[in-house]
């Protein structure tokens, strides 16, 4: 695959996120000394998600221990490196209460024993003593397979179990590690859901990457045949010259149309399809509407 940068469209412009309640969760979030990942990713819908009452927090560092050719985190080897105070530190997040829902993400930590599973627990039961009402979704790596991991996950009392396939099968090997691959994305979901039946489920694809329509829609059957709740479509962009180029911008008509497929032909609970939409935009909304429909 190419990796020149191809010119965006204007659908794609974006305007930065401003108005009072942006301010004070920032003002709130830097007196804690705590970050998200909409800030540092500097995402479109920050404003539009934190309004909303939704951030997203990268757990376990910035050094991935994978390298998947669309993604501009760091790759390297933390040699089991792990801050013990962050699930507190984190937790702290809770007593912002414009905050309603908060998604928990992190590097890949292969380095690991159990691969970060436990970090995350932490960091989920940390939240939820502080808000017991406060919903969290963990958006996880797919830990290798490992069926504990996920457990030690679901133990933890989250609400949204979350794992992105990111792209179609025909496109994993070139896109992801090659430690990752399409079958154990959907493992990963369909354990979960086998785990813990009342579990809602979440993925996410990237498009523009080459992919075939045809290809989408047998993702989507996939998904659901592993129980996954909600999937979210956002256009892929390149972060550098080093990453995979764009092959096409899709035009937002199409992202509608995928929303509609989503819902109404393959049974989806909640679909958020747009070109800037990412796998945590309007998380909260998403949980509510999928929830209501069981």
């Amino acid at each position: 695959m190419a990796t020149t940068s191809t010119p965006k469209p204007p659908w794609l412009k974006m305007r930065l996120p401003s108005g009072e309640n942006v301010a004070e969760v920032r003002n709130l979030l830097r007196a804690r000394k705590l970050h998200t990942v909409c800030e540092e990713a500097r995402c479109p819908n920050l404003g539009e998600c934190w309004d909303a009452g939704t951030a997203t927090v990268m757990l376990m560092g910035d050094v991935c221990t994978r390298g998947c050719r669309f993604c501009a985190v760091k790759t390297g080897n933390p040699n089991g490196w792990l801050d013990t105070l962050e699930p507190e530190r984190v937790a702290e997040m809770s007593d912002i209460q414009q905050l309603r829902y908060i998604v928990l993400t992190s590097v890949d930590r292969d380095d690991l024993p159990d691969l970060g599973a436990a970090h995350y627990a932490a960091t989920i039961k940390a939240l939820k003593r502080r808000r017991p009402e406060l919903l969290v979704e963990a958006l996880t790596p797919d830990f290798q397979g490992r069926e504990d991991c996920i457990q030690t996950i679901l133990d933890s009392k989250l609400d949204v179990f979350a794992h992105n396939l990111e792209t179609v099968e025909s496109l994993h090997r070139g896109v992801r590690d090659a430690r990752a691959n399409y079958q154990q994305s959907l493992d990963v979901l369909a354990c979960a859901k086998r785990l813990n039946p009342e579990i809602r489920t979440k993925t996410s694809l990237m498009l523009g990457l080459g992919e075939e329509q045809g290809e989408v829609r047998q993702a989507m059957q996939d998904l659901r045949a592993v129980g996954v709740d909600i999937i979210t479509f956002g256009q892929y962009l390149q972060p550098s010259s080093r990453h995979l180029k764009v092959v096409r911008f899709l035009p937002p008509s199409e992202f509608d149309w995928y929303k509609q497929l989503a819902e109404e032909e393959y049974g989806f609970w909640f679909c958020a399809s747009g070109p800037l939409v990412r796998s945590s935009y309007k998380a909260a909304e998403n949980f509510i509407l999928a929830s209501g429909k069981n």
